[in-house]
């Protein structure tokens, strides 16, 4: 191998800087070891990252029209799971057999959604456990959840190349349905109640909410069983207890889209447990009237 060929740096696009993919891009343009940017509908100048010691202003170059970009070594889809096929021009000119396409969105299906547009890429699903919130179009605020077992972490089969030297841990996982559905466990109780009573994650430790929580965990973890999941027997109670730490100053991502008049990921997150009950022939009337709520705020939305 020559002396140049050890010295390329590889390249890392980011499809989407909401707040995951703004903090993705932030974190690792700080670390300053890939050469790292942006694809998003709106141009900006300069990314502002905060984050608890401080905040850092990065210059990231942004493409706003696929046509002029090149194959990347690493692509992070950043968007919103419903967002996936019109992410696939960029993705049909980001991706190439040799690109690694980590796809770190909200759900349990990340390859099925992905694979379509993937060029031959090899398809890394990801989940994302830090919070992120947009707060401008070229500023985002880093925070991780507030429990030790899970700060910053990002749990994979593979994405150690584009985060090694920031503040993200890598845990791989052999398992990754059951990982995946204890992600969606959080999300199923986390995403509805907050973005339907327009509160932070605050409103979970209400007396008055805890069983209509752990009801739509039942049907969940039922769901889960049924799809392949090794969950534990006190399942419910380890997920209320993990809502339970979480700083209640944080918001969900369905809450911050409510916020700004954007489509719910509800077919992603519910639906997709009440998809799975169908395929199992599991009744789910709570996650349904869930969706049903949800799917009647995202008809109202304007996009």
């Amino acid at each position: 191998m020559t002396s140049g060929a050890q010295s390329r740096r590889s390249s890392v696009a980011v499809v989407g800087l909401g707040s995951i993919g703004g903090v993705a891009a932030g974190v690792l343009g700080a670390a300053d070891r890939q050469d790292v940017f942006g694809c998003a509908r709106q141009p900006i100048a300069r990314l502002t990252l905060e984050r608890q010691e401080g905040s850092v202003e990065l210059s990231l170059p942004v493409l706003t029209d696929p046509a002029p970009a090149k194959p990347a070594d690493w692509v992070l889809l950043c968007t919103r799971a419903y967002q996936t096929a019109a992410a696939g021009p960029w993705l049909s000119r980001l991706c190439t057999p040799a690109t690694r396409l980590a796809v770190m969105q909200n759900g349990i299906d990340h390859l099925a959604r992905a694979a379509p547009f993937a060029q031959g890429a090899t398809v890394v699903p990801v989940l994302v456990y830090y919070n992120g919130e947009r707060l401008a179009p070229d500023r985002v605020s880093f925070a991780t959840p507030g429990i030790s077992t899970r700060s910053s972490r990002i749990t994979t089969r593979g994405l150690h190349g584009p985060v090694r030297g920031t503040p993200l841990r890598i845990v791989l996982s052999e398992d990754f349905v059951t990982v995946a559905w204890r992600k969606l466990l959080i999300n199923a109780v986390a995403n509805p109640v907050t973005a339907l009573t327009l509160q932070r994650q605050a409103v979970l430790c209400r007396p008055d909410l805890q069983d209509l929580c752990r009801a739509i965990l039942g049907e969940a973890v039922t769901v889960a069983r049924a799809d392949g999941a090794r969950l534990a027997e006190d399942e419910v109670a380890l997920t209320i207890a993990t809502l339970g730490n979480f700083s209640g100053k944080l918001g969900t991502s369905m809450y911050f889209d409510r916020l700004a008049g954007r489509p719910l990921e509800a077919d992603a997150l519910t639906g997709a447990i009440v998809a799975a009950g169908k395929r199992h022939g599991i009744a789910t009337p709570i996650n349904a009237a869930l969706l049903a709520l949800l799917r009647v705020i995202n008809n109202g939305t304007v996009t």
